[in-house]
């Protein structure tokens, strides 16, 4: 069986509606089929074709273009520690020994963020290259590298694209990967030289994954629809302050809140003006909030095709992401010194997307200055999460709103703006296609950015003839849908990374943070000096007096426009704080009396506040933390919904003797969901058929995903029907049934609901034999039988066999060649299952989507605890292993030892590293 599949009933693992979308992405592999079993097998794909693109490691090579050796020195699970003498020399060995280990992954990212998938992967993904082309990465980060970075950047950029390049001079595809050899059998595709536009790029494609809440403003305004202003409000709670801390307690923001009013989302702007409390109105409606215009609603339904298929670039995928960053100051550490913990939440992805590497100076001076470690991407220099000799450093995505979509009123060869008509910019691209002919598109700008739906011809159609109500202008020649981002201007993000590398203290670290404008992440700080810190980077706007950034808005007004930045000096942030940690989950940043407004859609808050209740539990009477204690709160596998609800569902009467079997799981049960544990598999089966029943026929046709279909024999059977039954009954019932992902949005809504026993939301009609619900403990009872017979469908009748990781696996698939596509192919490059524990919105976030299944979709994608007392002490771990070769002995080396939670030694000092190696590469000029 490939690897890939479901053991327990052959199907693939669950999918969300995302997940769905990335059979169009990287897959393309109509041209793998051309392979031919048996005799391409035999005769291609032989042990030395596989082992000749696995990189030297002893020895020594001679690199043009050095100007002294480096050593290059990695241990048992192959991570590089490169020496150097000179920053250019440091740079360039860190491209050359990435290029070793991972220039596949890094050429098919190259490649996604230019928009030139189709030069590697054929006509299937024309559709992505006009999309990213339309959103223009590789124009704005070349725009970045000619006039924004500094010249140091620009340097260390170009040592490492001859480092990268350097490795590829003189190789044909297959002396570089499997996949590529495999690509050589279809078409004529051969890797090209690596520039430092490349690696700038890459920055913007992990703004995109982590852009904030551009998902909640479609699916807000389609709901209108369908749902009325207060059943959206239900789905769409207010961030629980008085329950879930804010990250900033102590606020470094008091001189503001002196200056202006709270709340609102204006406060300086580019012309000086403050702006209002936005309304919330729809942008296409009256200012009555009546529903959405039938341009707007047909324009985001088609936005959601080309956005479920495109490529992630980081792995963010699905609402209820997120990760994990604390630190604790050295008056409550065992040692006396700070500690920091991380574990970005990001989709599963083969190889990881992280590569750790230490990049050491022989001697730290003005002509070698780094001395820092940690995980970075494989295709960038520098490193993005880690530490120096001196600070640590940590990061979670911020989810403030740095995005907005404007509906366009378009007319002739421009677009209307406060009743003049402007002409957009436009340009044309030429899109190559290996193995067809180039196709050249359009690409029309406005002053509210690119206009996205001219990538679907319908959507122009239907912009073309939709109607409006009578608060927009007249149709003219149609609509189109805009969007405003800060990614697609200019930055100098890139400037940050070798700033902070090399940041000895607070003052350092802050000033480097101001130059990471996007993405805009929340930022943990240690050092050795005993200081701990917090603060908020990022390019974030002010809206004028009419927009929240919630919805869509309309692009012919200007009273919608945005009016600056935010300044970098009034962004949150906290130094030394009384308490003594900071906490750090995507959980609101600030409280309501902070005068700028950073997003309406929060994370909400059930990771942070489980953090910071275990904090205070250890630290109660004087207690003390140890890295092994900051280890332990990194899998903790509570479930915070399962603590509200489970009482309840222990007072239902479900009377059927199987049924009740089940409900008795949940007694005595402490909420942990372990990988062993039947009743977490019970609870999640349960928590899920809850919202499926609650939410599933009640959401717009747009936001409805095809789900798993489970059929429930009437009460007294022992089982499901003949199978043949089952498909026939399911299909006429559940063919076209939302399922909410299941996220910690969803934990609020069903709290908010809890205690309106006879809330509409809580309603269900009978279909045939299976009843209907007319309030929450019939909904409750009816999710319960429906779970026990699921399960019984999956994993069998006798309860004692039941456990949570068998529900609950990680599959590991290489993201190009292994999602499709011949099955030995699949066999070779993909691996798994592992069974995990964790869940939904826990600490340890192994993330399912209830839309799809229980198979887990997004992972801490690495863990790590620095100890700023003896950095030689801290603890590393990534999700798979140093390298991207399939067999390689370091694919997924790590992945065994992740899945249980462990840790590896983080060596830092020459002495440290100098113990744990076991190879030894020295590059020679």
């Amino acid at each position: 069986m490939p690897p890939n599949t479901t053991a327990t009933t052959g199907q693939q693992p669950g999918k969300s509606r995302r997940e769905k979308g990335r059979r169009g992405r990287l897959v393309v592999l109509v041209l793998v089929l051309a392979i031919i079993g048996g005799l391409a097998y035999g005769a291609y794909w032989s042990v030395s074709t596989v082992r000749a693109s696995f990189p030297q490691t002893k020895g020594s090579i001679t690199l043009d273009g050095l100007s002294g050796p480096v050593d290059v020195k990695r241990d048992g699970y192959g991570i590089p520690q490169i020496y150097a003498s000179s920053d250019e020399d440091l740079f360039m060995a860190q491209g050359y020994v990435q290029a070793q280990d991972r220039f596949y992954e890094m050429d098919v990212r190259r490649h996604m963020t230019s928009g030139r998938l189709s030069e590697m992967f054929g006509k299937g993904q024309i559709g992505n290259d006009e999309f990213l082309r339309t959103l223009g990465w590789e124009r704005v980060a070349q725009e970045e590298y000619d006039t924004k970075l500094s010249d140091a950047t620009k340097t260390y950029l170009q040592a490492y694209a001859k480092g990268v390049n350097a490795y590829l001079d003189g190789k044909d595809g297959e002396d570089i990967s499997l996949e590529y050899a495999a690509l050589g059998l279809t078409n004529d595709y051969k890797p090209q030289k690596w520039t430092p536009v490349d690696s700038v790029a890459w920055l913007k494609a992990m703004a995109w994954d982590l852009r904030g809440n551009m998902q909640d403003e479609i699916d807000r305004s389609l709901m209108t629809s369908r749902l009325g202003p207060q059943q959206i409000d239900d789905l769409y709670p207010d961030y629980p302050y008085e329950r879930n801390r804010v990250i900033v307690q102590q606020g470094q923001y008091d001189e503001l809140t002196q200056t202006f009013d709270g709340g609102g989302t204006g406060g300086a702007s580019a012309d000086g003006t403050t702006g209002g409390t936005g309304n919330g109105t729809d942008p296409a409606a009256g200012t009555n909030g009546t529903p959405a215009s039938s341009a707007l609603q047909t324009q985001l339904s088609g936005l959601y095709g080309a956005l479920e298929d495109l490529p992630e670039a980081v792995g963010v995928n699905g609402n209820g992401i997120g990760s994990n960053s604390w630190v604790v100051g050295g008056r409550h550490t065992i040692t006396g010194k700070p500690l920091l913990a991380n574990d970005p939440h990001l989709s599963a992805s083969l190889p990881s997307v992280w590569y750790q590497m230490g990049l050491h100076c022989r001697s730290v001076s003005d002509k070698c200055q780094y001395d820092v470690s940690g995980y970075t991407f494989a295709g960038m220099p520098g490193v993005i999460i880690g530490h120096n000799q001196d600070i640590s450093w940590g990061m979670t995505n911020s989810g403030v709103d740095v995005t907005d979509l404007y509906l366009q009123k378009l007319t002739g060869d421009g677009y209307l703006f406060d009743g003049k008509v402007k002409p957009f910019e436009s340009r044309e691209e030429t899109i190559k296609v290996a193995g067809g002919s180039a196709k050249k598109i359009v690409v029309r700008e406005t002053n509210n950015g690119p206009l996205l739906s001219d990538r679907d011809d319908e959507l122009v159609k239907v912009g073309r003839k939709a109607a409006v109500d009578t608060a927009a202008p007249d149709r003219g020649d149609g609509y189109g849908l805009a969007l405003r981002w800060t990614a697609l201007e200019p930055g100098t993000s890139m400037d940050a990374v070798f700033a902070i590398n090399k940041a000895a203290d607070w003052d350092d670290f802050r000033a480097a943070a101001t130059l990471f404008d996007v993405p805009s992440q929340n930022l943990v700080y240690a050092d050795t000096r005993n200081n701990i810190g917090y603060t908020l980077p990022g390019k974030i706007p002010t809206r004028a007096e009419r927009h929240d950034g919630s919805i869509p808005a309309p692009g012919w007004d200007g009273k919608y426009r945005w009016t600056g930045y935010i300044e970098q000096d009034e962004l949150p942030h906290e130094y030394n704080p009384e308490r003594g940690y900071i906490v750090t989950a995507n959980q609101a940043v600030v409280d309501e009396e902070y005068p700028y407004t950073l997003t309406e859609d929060w994370g909400y808050g059930a990771r942070s506040q489980r953090i910071n209740d275990l904090m205070e539990s250890k630290l109660k009477g004087g207690g003390k933390v140890s890295t092994e204690d900051m280890r332990q709160m990194q899998l903790d596998n509570s479930s915070e919904i399962a603590k509200l609800l489970v009482p309840q569902l222990l007072k239902i009467d479900v009377g059927d003797r199987h049924v009740r079997e089940a409900q008795k799981l949940l007694e005595g049960w402490d909420y942990t969901q372990d990988s062993e544990s039947a009743a977490a598999a019970y609870f999640n089966s349960v928590w899920r058929n809850v919202l499926k029943l609650a939410f599933g026929n009640k959401l717009p046709k747009e936001l409805r995903v095809k789900g798993q279909c489970l059929w429930v024999e009437p009460t007294g059977t022992t089982g499901p029907v003949d199978d043949e039954r089952r498909v026939r009954e399911c299909g006429e019932r559940d063919a076209d049934q939302a399922q909410p992902d299941g996220g910690d949005r969803w934990f609020e809504v069903v709290r908010g609901l809890l205690d309106e026993q006879d809330s509409d939301w809580w309603k269900v009609p009978s279909v045939g034999t299976r009843p209907g619900a007319e309030n929450r403990d019939e909904l409750f009872r009816r999710a319960m039988v429906d779970a026990r017979w699921e399960l019984t469908a999956e994993l069998g009748k006798d309860i004692d066999t039941w456990s949570w990781g068998r529900l609950h696996r990680l599959f590991l698939e290489n993201q190009t060649l292994g999602t499709e596509g011949p099955g030995f192919l699949q066999y070779a490059l993909n691996r798994g299952p592992w069974k995990l524990s964790g869940g939904e919105a826990t600490v340890n976030a192994t993330g399912w989507n209830a839309a799809g299944g229980y198979g887990v979709v997004w992972v801490p994608s690495m863990r790590m605890v620095v100890n700023l007392d003896d950095l030689d002490k801290s603890k590393w771990i990534n999700l798979t292993g140093a390298s991207g070769h399939a067999y390689s002995a370091h694919y997924v080396d790590q992945t065994d030892k992740w899945a249980k939670g462990e840790l590896l030694d983080w060596s830092f000092s020459k002495e440290a590293v100098d113990k744990s190696t076991r190879d030894t590469l020295v590059l020679k000029p």
